[in-house]
Formats: structure tokens, C-alpha cells, sequence
């Protein structure tokens, strides 16, 4: 990839995030597999290192953050997921059994070991980001899970929307609870590390291809005010909040961005909406980040690709500020030609 003169500037995903349109286009990623950021760096597969010991910790995020400054990022995504360490997670990405499932297992429950679990697990990545942060630039992302990741992950989605009509005091409580704890995290982690980042996030898939996951209205009661303190806290330290999530989440969007007051929101998929029409839909109060569908970027050649992303990026000029990227991420199945193909279709596009 033989790009010249390239200087990070964190300040262009700053711009895109607070919606005003940026000196230069951003390149965005909600997350890339760690391998392939390795691969592509030069390193080699970096992902048995983020398991290691403190010394391989450093050597991955060496690695890791050099992949960014080479391909022409601004920023560093990074987060580090809240699921994993609560006590009997899994319901979510593992499909066990809830934790959860009455009354009696909720009173149980250990919620007051979660926020120092948190930090036992991670500040040592989060120290290593912050001593290998190339210059120009800050990590994008934060404390990862939302308040709806959070309770599938401790209930499971079945037995979620079972409590909703079983107990429904339980179900309220689950979604307040997990908003505490959440909250708790971030108060925490804003006070250690804001300054390594430029803009927050956490994400929070609530809908498919058709809806919401839940229904829209329990999104609106449950869910969305649980966002409102943890966006707010943010928002003390100046910094924007970006909220990832997948799905047609169209009903639930005013609210999303009237009630939790979001910044920028991160996501889509051409099967629900192409990325203009988010652009042209909520372009004049957030801003936009994401662009092309993935299945493009795995299955388009690259003059296919480059005419998608060109037209997609002249039809989002003039409509707020926005980054682009894939719609989703970038999982250890997308084809190393494909993701460099998108990167230099985008960085040619700005005149890098």
C-alpha cells in the first residue's frame, strides 16, 4: 500500500462525531480481527499475544496500533467487553444457559463483584493502548456491551423474552440493574482514561433485519433510559458518544437520539437500509459512520467496489459528518485483498 505522507489527526473522527464534516474523510471500523490488523502490519497472527503474559500484551498492541497508523486510521478502536466477566455469562455468544431465571437468581446474583472485575481483567490493556498510542492519534471505543448485550448475555434472549410476560417486575429490574453496574464502569473508566480517548461508544445490537428485537416499546421503557446517565457522563468530559447497533432500528431511533442524546451512531446493512439513507435520514442532528455493506466488500471485485464506494461517498457529501468503513466489522473471514481493497478505494478517493 503505497501511501505517502499520511499524518493521523484524531481530530477528523472528532469532527465526524459531533456531525460536522471533517477535513478528511475518516476511515472507521467497529472492530478488525486481531490477526488480520496483524497481518496486515507485518507481525504475523498478534491474537495469541493479547492473552499472554504483560510483556506479549505490549508486543500485541505495538502491533496491533501499527496496523491503524499504516493503513491511514485516525483512531484506534479498541474496547474491552463487559459480558465476559460477569458471573455466569454466556447466554449471549455462548447460547448456555441464563444465570438468571427467577426472581430468587436475580437477588442472588453477585452484581457488586462486577465493576472490580471489570478493571482486574482489563486495565493492563488499556495501559498498554495508552503507552503504545501512535502520535496523532486516540482509541475510539471504551467499556464494550450494552445495557441489552448485558442482560442477554446473564439471561439469554428466549428466557428474556419469556420473564417479559412471566414476571415483568423482573424483567424491569434486570435492564435497571444492569444500568447501574454499566454506569458504575464508565464513571470508573472516564476518570482514568478520557484523555486516550476521542469519542466513546459501546454497542448494543437491538434489532434484525425487519425490527427490534424487542419490542419497540420496551426499547423506548427499558432500555434507551438506561443509555441517558452513561451518555451524560461522557458528555462531562466533553467527549462525543457513538452508539454501535445492528438492525432495523428505525422505530426506536428518535428516541435513541431525544432520550440518550447520542452523538453518532455506527452500523448498517443494504438488506435493511443502504448507509445514505441513515445519512439522509438523521444527517442534520447525528453523525454517520459506517458505508459499505460487508457482503460487498467479501464478494465485489474492486471496480465493482470502487463504484459502490464513490457513489455511496457523493451521495453522503454535504449531509453532516460521517466516516466511512464496512456497516458492521471486520471478522477473520473477510479476505485480506478485499479489506485493503476498500482501505485504498477510500484513501485514493481523499487524495491520500
Amino acid at each position: 500500500m503505497a501511501f505517502e505522507n499520511f499524518t493521523p489527526d484524531y481530530t477528523n473522527i472528532l469532527d465526524a462525531s459531533f456531525n460536522r464534516e471533517a477535513k478528511r474523510l475518516p476511515l472507521y471500523e467497529h472492530s478488525i480481527d486481531f490477526n488480520i490488523a496483524g497481518k496486515l502490519a507485518g507481525h504475523g497472527e498478534i491474537t495469541p499475544l493479547y492473552y499472554g503474559d504483560d510483556k506479549d500484551v505490549e508486543e500485541f498492541f505495538k502491533a496491533y496500533c501499527s496496523f491503524f497508523e499504516k493503513y491511514g486510521y485516525d483512531t484506534v478502536c479498541f474496547e474491552a467487553c463487559i459480558g465476559p466477566i460477569m458471573p455466569g455469562s454466556g447466554a449471549l455468544g455462548g447460547h448456555k444457559d441464563g444465570a438468571i431465571k427467577t426472581y430468587q437468581d436475580f437477588e442472588r446474583y453477585p452484581w457488586d463483584e462486577i465493576e472490580d472485575r471489570y478493571f482486574k481483567e482489563y486495565t493492563r490493556y488499556f495501559d498498554a493502548l495508552e503507552r503504545n498510542m501512535p502520535a496523532g492519534m486516540k482509541a475510539i471505543g471504551g467499556v464494550g456491551n450494552g445495557i441489552f448485550e448485558c442482560v442477554q448475555d446473564i439471561v439469554g434472549y428466549t428466557d428474556l423474552c419469556y420473564i417479559s410476560y412471566d414476571d415483568p417486575e423482573l424483567y424491569a429490574n434486570l435492564f435497571k440493574k444492569i444500568g447501574e453496574i454499566n454506569l458504575a464502569i464508565w464513571k470508573r473508566f472516564l476518570a482514568r482514561y478520557s484523555d486516550l480517548y476521542v469519542t466513546l461508544r459501546f454497542g448494543d445490537d437491538l434489532g434484525y433485519k425487519s425490527a427490534t428485537l424487542l419490542p419497540a416499546n420496551d426499547v423506548i421503557t427499558h432500555i434507551i433510559p438506561q443509555y441517558k446517565p452513561i451518555v451524560d457522563e461522557v458528555h462531562k468530559y466533553n467527549k462525543p458518544f457513538l452508539l454501535h447497533s445492528c438492525g432495523c432500528i428505525f422505530d426506536v431511533m428518535e428516541n435513541i437520539i431525544t432520550v440518550a442524546g447520542i452523538d453518532a451512531k455506527h452500523s448498517n446493512e443494504d438488506a435493511i437500509a443502504t448507509f445514505d439513507v441513515w445519512v439522509e435520514k438523521y444527517g442534520d442532528r447525528i453523525g454517520n459512520f459506517g458505508g459499505i455493506d460487508l457482503d460487498v466488500v467479501c464478494r465485489a471485485d474492486r471496480a465493482e467496489m470502487r463504484e459502490y464506494i464513490h457513489t455511496m461517498i457523493d451521495k453522503c457529501k454535504g449531509h453532516g459528518g460521517f466516516a466511512f468503513g464496512t456497516g458492521n466489522s471486520i471478522p477473520d473471514y473477510v479476505s485480506l485483498d478485499g479489506f485493503t481493497a476498500m482501505i485504498e478505494i477510500v484513501r485514493e478517493y481523499r487524495g491520500d
